[in-house]
């Protein structure tokens, strides 16, 4: 299949979290005057009676007014912010009322550099302006008001361009505190945007988590 082809359906993410962020993982997000390459995501699954029980993911306890995009229909964005202040994005996978969702966390700027730098300001440098899940929104001009937004409909102001899968390095989930082991993140190796790990100090000692 071309690479060109594989970015016009939802249906493509409508896989498990794992699955999903493999194809997200170098996709290409388009909009609000930028284009970037997405090079680290973070999956996250659902609650304890669904697929992927994940303690770490927003959807554990259930659907709410503010989690219900991360069940379904998978391609439409969640929004949320981190500690009150950072604003994060998320996209829906799996299939419609089964939670599941990929964090962006790191992206390369392709087009718009001189929008994204106004937006994070002259002194960071280009590698840093969308490394970490904050400053990807902040670069991309992602807001919350784009929750619940669909990533593949032609008319919204930003989409997902999917691409074909590339290898993936991979390793546990950065500051979360509970199922901290899993290799649920997944990065290309050698691309300076990708952020550091850091493990949360609430987190138990390595190997001592799922």
């Amino acid at each position: 299949m071309k690479a060109e082809l594989l970015g016009v359906s939802a249906e493509l993410l409508a896989v498990d979290p794992l699955a999903a962020a493999r194809r997200l993982l170098g996709a290409t997000l388009v909009g609000r005057g930028t284009s970037a390459l997405i090079v680290e995501v973070e999956a996250y699954g659902g609650p304890a009676d669904g697929p992927w029980p994940d303690p770490a993911a927003h959807s554990f306890r259930g659907p709410g007014p503010r989690n219900w995009v991360m069940f379904g229909p998978a391609g439409r964005l969640y929004t949320y912010r981190s500690h009150g202040i950072h604003v994060c994005a998320n996209v829906a996978c799996a299939t419609d009322g089964v939670a599941g969702a990929v964090l962006l966390r790191a992206a390369a700027l392709e087009s718009g550099l001189e929008v994204a730098q106004r937006r994070r300001g002259d002194s960071v440098r280009p590698a840093a302006l969308a490394r970490g899940p904050g400053n990807l929104c902040s670069a991309l001009g992602i807001t919350m008001d784009d929750n619940g937004l669909d990533l593949f409909d032609p008319n919204s102001e930003i989409q997902v361009q999917l691409a074909e899968e590339r290898p993936a390095a991979e390793g546990p989930r950065v500051g979360v505190s509970k199922a901290a082991d899993r290799p649920w993140r997944l990065w290309l190796a050698g691309r300076p945007e990708v952020s550091l790990y850091r493990r949360s100090p609430r987190a138990p000692a390595p190997d001592q988590s799922d």
